[in-house]
C-alpha cells in the first residue's frame, strides 16, 4: 500500500507519522511519500519521520520529494494538508477582518472565505494531476476550510472524503470523563465542518444508551470550560456545540478578545520555528510534546481509520467525515457537504440517518450552507461581486457596509493568490 501526503513538510506531519507507526496493523503502509515544495522543511520532517518509523519498528519506506506527479504516482490514497500562503497569509486572515469589527479566524467569516479563495484552485489542480496519474486513488482532505474544499473536489468528480479532528477530539475527551474506552463512545455529531453539535453521546454504538444528559450533569463545568462558553448556555442547549460555535454565540466578545493579543498565526509561526529546530536533532525519534500545542490532536488516528476503511484494510466502519448530504438533512440540497457519522468502506462514505433538527441548529446550518455555496462560486470563478455576495450572506457579516469593506480588504491582502484580481 502506498500513501502520499501533499503538504508533507508541515509541522503537523510527525503527528500523522506517529499514528501510522502505532497503527501499522490497521493500515499496512509499504511506502509513504511526503510531498512539499519547501525542500528545507521537508528534509527536516522527513528525517524525523524515518526515525519514528525505525524506533517503532515500522518496515515501511518513507520518501520525500518536491515533485508532485512523481509523489502521487501509483498512490492508493493522497492526503491533502496544505496551507496556501503559509502562516503569513493566515496571520492576515486573522487580523484584517478585525478592522471592520468582524471575527478574524482562518476558517470562519471573512478570513475563512479568503482561505477558500486561495485554496480551492490549488487543491483542484492537485486533484486533477492525481487523477491523470492515478484515477483510482482516494483523496482525503484535511485542508481547511474542509467543507468547501471537499465540495469542490466532489463536484469535480474526484473520489474524495473530507476529514476534521473535532469529532475524534470530543470522542476522546468524553471517553476520559466517562471512564470508558474511546471505541465505546459514539457521537450523534451533526452539522457542517466547524459548525457542529453533539446531539447525543451513546455507549456501545449508534443505537446505544444516550448518556449526554449524565455527562452534562456530572461534568458540565469541565465541558463548558473546554468550549470557553458559559455553563448556562450548554445547559440551555442540552447539547455540546463545537468550540467553533463560540464565534457565533459570543461573536462580539471574541472580536474584543482577539484585538488584545497576538494572532493565533503568530503563535503558531513561533511554535513552528521551535518545532523545526527540534526536528533537525538527529537524536529525536518521537513526536515532541510541543506538537500537542500546534493543533490537530488525534488527526493521525482519524486519518488511519478513514484510509483503512476506504482502502479495504480495515473493513467497513462508522466515522465522522465530510461528504455529500444525499437527503440526510432534508432542508439542504443533496450536493451540500455535511459533517456527520457515515458508514465508510471501499465505495466511499454513506451518511447515517440523523434525527430531525431543532430550528435553532437547522437554521444556522442552512444559512452557512448558503454562504458556502456562494464562497465556492467565488473561489471557482472569481470576481469582486461574487466575493461581496458571499460575505454579505455570511451570518457573522450580513451588513452592506461590512461586506463592502471586507471585500476590498480580502482582495488587497490576497491579490498574489487570485488569478483574476
Amino acid at each position: 500500500m502506498k500513501l502520499a501526503v501533499v503538504g508533507g513538510g508541515s509541522t503537523y506531519t510527525p503527528e500523522l507519522i506517529d499514528g501510522f507507526a502505532r497503527l501499522r496493523d490497521t493500515l499496512p503502509i509499504e511506502e509513504l511519500v511526503l510531498v512539499d515544495p519547501a525542500t528545507d522543511r521537508l528534509e527536516l520532517v522527513g528525517g524525523l519521520a524515518r526515525r519514528i518509523f525505525a524506533k517503532q519498528g515500522h518496515p515501511g519506506r518513507i520518501v520525500t520529494t518536491s515533485d508532485l506527479d512523481a509523489g502521487v504516482a501509483d498512490a492508493d490514497a493522497v492526503l491533502l494538508q496544505l496551507r496556501v500562503g503559509g502562516q503569513a497569509a493566515r496571520n492576515q486572515d486573522e487580523t484584517w477582518p478585525l478592522e471592520c469589527g468582524c471575527v478574524g479566524q482562518e476558517t470562519t467569516g471573512a478570513g475563512g472565505l479568503a482561505k477558500a479563495m486561495r485554496t480551492v484552485p490549488v487543491v483542484l489542480d492537485i486533484a486533477e494531476r492525481v487523477r491523470r496519474t492515478n484515477p483510482n486513488a482516494w483523496i482525503i482532505d484535511f485542508t481547511n476550510p474542509v467543507g468547501i474544499v471537499t465540495r469542490a473536489l466532489l463536484q469535480a468528480g474526484h473520489k474524495a472524503v473530507g476529514l476534521c479532528n473535532v469529532a475524534i477530539g470530543f470522542q476522546r475527551k468524553f471517553a476520559r470523563l466517562l471512564d470508558v474506552t474511546p471505541a465505546e463512545v459514539h457521537l450523534d455529531h451533526v452539522g457542517l465542518n466547524h459548525l457542529t453539535w453533539e446531539l447525543g453521546v451513546r455507549l456501545g454504538g449508534p443505537d446505544g444508551e444516550n448518556v449526554l444528559p449524565r455527562l452534562l450533569a456530572e461534568h458540565g463545568d469541565t465541558v463548558a470550560d473546554d468550549l470557553r462558553m458559559p455553563r448556562a448556555l450548554v445547559d440551555r442547549l442540552g447539547v455540546v456545540p463545537s468550540y467553533y460555535l463560540r464565534y457565533f454565540y459570543a461573536h462580539d466578545e471574541v472580536v474584543k478578545e482577539l484585538g488584545t493579543k497576538p494572532s493565533r498565526a503568530a503563535e503558531v509561526a513561533a511554535m513552528e520555528k521551535e518545532l523545526l529546530a527540534m526536528y533537525g536533532d538527529p537524536a529525536l525519534d518521537e513526536k515532541p510534546a510541543l506538537l500537542a500545542k500546534r493543533g490537530g490532536a488525534f488527526y493521525s488516528e482519524a486519518a488511519v481509520d478513514l484510509a483503512s476503511s476506504l482502502l479495504g484494510s480495515g473493513g467497513s466502519a462508522v466515522q465522522v467525515v465530510n461528504t455529500y448530504n444525499r437527503g440526510t438533512l432534508p432542508f439542504l440540497p443533496d450536493d451540500a457537504v455535511i459533517e456527520v457519522q457515515a458508514r465508510v468502506d471501499g465505495t466511499g462514505a454513506a451518511p447515517l440517518a440523523v434525527p430531525e433538527l431543532d430550528p435553532l441548529y437547522a437554521g444556522l446550518i442552512a444559512d452557512v450552507t448558503a454562504y458556502e455555496d456562494l464562497a465556492l462560486e467565488a473561489a471557482l470563478r472569481g470576481g469582486r461581486d461574487r466575493v461581496f455576495k458571499a460575505l454579505l450572506a455570511h451570518p457573522l457579516i450580513g451588513q452592506f457596509a461590512y461586506a463592502e469593506a471586507l471585500t476590498d480588504k480580502l482582495i488587497a491582502h490576497n491579490r498574489e493568490h487570485l488569478a483574476w484580481a
